[in-house]
């Protein structure tokens, strides 16, 4: 197999699109406002953004495909999780207000969206041309498993905890589920890499023969432009959460709205990965980013945040509303019997998509 020897022109484009746009927002006149100017400044940032987060993706997965499963995944949901947190702490912590929604918002809609919505579509697209496929039941197992006590302990636990009223948990009380949810994490990740990898591999007839290996200098540079990537993201996350906040006041859109864009804007790359893995015939792969992505980013965003908003003196409300504990509890019972065999179909995936309209329906219309 000949080994990949060039970058996409996008690929270092955008890193370096990004960060010449955070170095010129230091000049006076140059950022978001509401002006003519300020919207085109919001139209090239989204573009930019948007570009960058998918150049990250891009040489997460160089980076993967060389490192082979299951690190591949693991390599490409800590990335995404890196820009996940970002943009919370900085929407949530960075602001003349603060959002102190906005991390349960964001961790609850990359499990509505994830679990439901990039299940559901690539169960469905996969049924659609394969009529049926397979995956590893056990590496499934511990995801839900871990996955079930995670966002329990960190979404509805904090409703009924009596130290402190309300939502939100006692500076104790976060500390200890932060500690917990992060060691769940790591002891997951050692399972998947080291204890049990083969729990999380399916061997598939094209293995290996769709796409070439990196170089050690495409390698090197992929690197690179991954640390550019995620830092230049991480640095224009401030700005973009003055568009986010802009945006949701002109419609009018409640505060889960600003959870979702980012969900969705973090996500849509890794979607793009997944959805075509499950055309492809490779639903182990969907699967591992999927649900990977959904406990890294409640086994890493969650302690991460909880730090910054207990250094900062912040409140951060955990607790998810009745109604979203509804949709909590039938995505997770629907998420054990969709996997429950080994084999999906196109219902289950239609199954799943119908959660994800009511939740994104819910959302806007609440």
């Amino acid at each position: 197999m000949s080994a990949q020897t060039h970058v996409p022109r996008s690929a270092w484009i955008f890193p370096l699109l990004a960060v010449l746009l955070f170095a010129s927002t230091s000049l006076p006149g140059i950022g978001f406002s509401h002006s003519a100017g300020g919207y085109a400044f919001a139209v090239v940032l989204l573009i930019i953004l948007f570009g960058t987060v998918f150049a990250a993706v891009h040489h997460a997965e160089v980076i993967a495909h060389r490192v082979g499963e299951p690190y591949g995944t693991l390599v490409l949901t800590l990335s995404v999780t890196i820009i996940e947190v970002a943009m919370i702490a900085s929407i949530m912590l960075g602001g003349e207000k603060g959002v102190p929604t906005l991390a349960r918002d964001t961790v609850f809609a990359v499990v509505m969206i994830v679990c439901n919505g990039l299940i559901g579509w690539a169960i469905l697209a996969g049924g659609i041309r394969f009529r049926e496929q397979d995956f590893q039941i056990t590496g499934v197992k511990v995801y839900l498993c871990v996955l079930i006590v995670i966002s329990t302990i960190t979404l509805v636990l904090p409703n009924y905890t009596s130290t402190t009223p309300g939502p939100v948990f006692a500076s104790s009380q976060l500390i200890f589920v932060g500690i917990t949810t992060l060691l769940l994490y790591c002891v997951f990740v050692y399972t998947q890499t080291v204890l049990h990898r083969d729990y999380f591999i399916v061997e598939s007839e094209g293995d290996g023969g769709d796409h070439a290996a990196a170089s050690n200098q495409v390698m090197l540079v992929s690197t690179v432009l991954l640390l550019v990537s995620l830092a230049a993201v991480v640095l224009l996350a401030k700005k973009f959460s003055l568009v986010v906040d802009a945006g949701a006041a002109a419609i009018g859109a409640p505060p889960a709205f600003a959870g979702v864009v980012v969900a969705l804007l973090i996500l849509m790359p890794e979607s793009v990965a997944a959805l075509a893995a499950a055309r492809n015939n490779d639903l182990q792969k969907s699967i591992n980013l999927a649900l990977g992505s959904s406990l890294a980013t409640i086994g890493l965003t969650v302690p991460v945040v909880s730090v910054a908003a207990y250094v900062l003196k912040e409140t951060l409300i955990l607790g998810l509303d009745p109604r979203d504990m509804v949709l909590l509890a039938m995505t997770l019972l629907v998420s054990m019997m969709t996997f429950a065999t080994g084999r999906t179909n196109v219902l289950f995936g239609l199954v799943h998509l119908v959660i994800f309209a009511v939740y994104i329906f819910f959302v806007l219309v609440p």
